[in-house]
Order: structure tokens, then sequence, then C-alpha cells
């Protein structure tokens, strides 16, 4: 759904002006002043219907409360090495910011092999991502541009994308459950690039699964999608992956300050430094030494990922002419710190 009316944007807003303090409070970290747009989000995402998007909100605020949401920038995941290890295996970074001044991600679907620690700091770190993209990363480009800047564009590098890839669906839907039931409508376009054949057949059954709102939204770009991205962005701005044909996502070879999936990129390093810093201000470091922060994990069903993992596997295996790969799902670390 493109246009929501100002008639169900003034009833979300009716409704939420009656929910108790506590999801006030934490509403005011989710919409940061833009409020008319954080409704019309969540109205997007339940096309239009204004009491869906109604318990939408209140249980993605209900969630933020459960799970201590508004705290998570100042709980950050240590030591060092162990961020790095995390920033090394779930490979995201923003390479820079559109003509239109919204922030560009870079993610390497390909190579990204979430096997460097248990699940839960993944999900944490791809959490404090959101939240720093929603309460620092667009706030600062909205004062920047002098308006409300609330969405960004992400460019999803498939190289390296093997069957292997079968091992990672139980996260990934995990995470993108997360992203559809509290973070609705945060991108505006998803570009893939670099995409091999095993993506063209996955996608072929896949996009007919999406909603109508989310097939629009991708874009399948030829080689590593420079041409067309520079139609949107400056050379600056492109992710290292799409500088020049073939170069695909690197987490040996250039990992330094320009690829931006690094620890070393200012991205990563400006993210790191905020949270250490809130969390010496919170006096939270003694309590997160050990273990992760844990947030209770979403029930796959509540989203329409579970159906785009099942039939992913389902393909992935057909590829595989069933060598057992689904095993490997059992093997993924849900519990220990």
């Amino acid at each position: 759904m493109g246009i929501v009316s100002q008639e169900a944007i003034k009833m979300l807003e009716a409704l939420m002006d009656q929910v108790d303090e506590p999801l006030k409070k934490t509403f005011e970290n989710v919409h940061q002043g833009y409020r008319p747009e954080t409704l019309v989000r969540f109205l997007r995402a339940r096309d239009g219907n204004v009491p869906k998007a109604h318990k939408m909100l209140v249980d993605c605020l209900n969630w933020r409360i459960q799970n201590e949401i508004d705290n998570i920038l100042s709980k950050p995941i240590v030591p060092n090495d162990l961020y790095r290890a995390v920033r090394d295996s779930q490979l995201i970074g923003v390479s820079g910011y559109s003509r239109e001044g919204l922030p560009v991600f870079a993610i390497g679907v390909g190579l990204s092999t979430f096997d460097k620690a248990s699940v839960h700091y993944y999900v944490q770190s791809h959490i404090q991502i959101n939240e720093y993209r929603d309460r620092v990363v667009l706030p600062t480009a909205s004062k920047k541009h002098g308006r409300p800047i609330t969405t960004c564009v992400k460019v999803l590098d498939m190289t390296g994308l093997k069957l292997s890839a079968l091992s990672q669906i139980k996260l990934l839907t995990i995470i993108s459950t997360i992203d559809d039931l509290n973070y609705p409508e945060k991108t505006n376009t998803y570009y893939i690039v670099n995409a091999p054949y095993i993506f063209s057949a996955c996608w072929k059954v896949v996009k007919p699964l999406l909603q109508e709102r989310t097939r629009k939204k991708v874009q399948v770009l030829p080689g590593c999608g420079r041409e067309e991205l520079l139609k949107i962005m400056d050379y600056a701005s492109l992710p290292h992956f799409c500088r020049r044909e073939g170069s695909g996502s690197s987490r040996s070879s250039d990992n330094g300050p320009a690829n931006c999936f690094s620890f070393d990129h200012p991205f990563h390093q400006q993210l790191y430094n905020y949270i250490k810093q809130r969390s010496l201000i919170c006096n939270h470091v003694d309590l997160i030494k050990q273990g992760s922060f844990h947030v209770d994990l979403p029930e796959p069903a509540a989203a329409e990922g579970t159906a785009i993992a099942k039939t992913l596997e389902s393909e992935l295996n057909k590829l595989g002419n069933g060598n057992g790969l689904s095993s490997s799902l059992d093997g993924l670390r849900i519990n220990g710190a």
C-alpha cells in the first residue's frame, strides 16, 4: 500500500494517545520526533487497516519493554575481539548516503557465516544496528537535510552464496521476523548485486511469496550493480563490492576502513564507541561481561519469512539433490553465551 489516508493516521494517532505511559515513553524512542511518519509505516505494514496497525504497534512497544530495547545501546558486546568476530561473520555496514540523503546499508549475504558466536550475539548486534540507525543515523540525516528521512536503501551482495546457506536460514528467519514485526517499512529499496545462479533459482520461487509492496522494492541489478547505483549515489558511497566487476564481499583481502563490513570502518567504530560510552554512563559494563544480551526470539510463524524460509530450504535441498544439508540447521547454536 503506497498512500495512507490522513483519516487513518488521525485514527491511529488517537488510539496511541490512549496507551499507558510506559508505552508512550518507548514510543518516543521509536518515532524520534517523527510520529506521523512512524504511524504511516505501521499502517503500510498492515495495508491501511487501523485496528491491525494499532495492534502491531502496541505489540512492538510491549516487545521493547519486555526486552529492554531502550537500553540495548548501552550494552556492548565485549570483549572487542568478540565484537570483531561478530563483524567478520555478520557482514553489514553503512557505505555512505544516497543523493536524497538516505543511508546506504551494505549487506554481505553470501559470505556471512554466522559461525563465530551464538545466535543471541548476532540478534543483539542486529538490533543494535537497527536502533543506532533509528535513533542516531536517521535523525542526524533528517536534521542535515531539513526534512524527515526515516528509511534507508540496502545493497545486498550475493557473492559466495552457496548451498551451505541453508544452515543460516533459521537465524535469518529470526532476524527477518524481528524486523517485520518491530521495524516495518524501514527500507526504501533493496538492490541485489553479484547474484550467482543459485540466487536466481531461489528468487524464482521466493518472489511469488513476497507481498506486493515488498516485491516492488527489490531490484536485481546486473553484475556488481555499479552503473545503476551511481544513478542514485556518488562513487564514494558505493559499497566496496560494487566498485569494480568481480570485486565481491571480501572478509580477508580488504579489511580496512574502505571495507564497510570491517570493525575498523568509521561507521562501526562510531557505533561501538557510542555503545561503550553509553554503557559507562549507565554503569552496565560489569553486568554484560559474561554472556550476551538476550532478546526473546519471536515465533517465526508470526511473519511471512517462515513460508519463504521453508520454500528456500526445499529449493536448496532440490539443488543439492538432498545432500542432507537440512541437518545443519540443528547445529545452529541458539543457547549459550
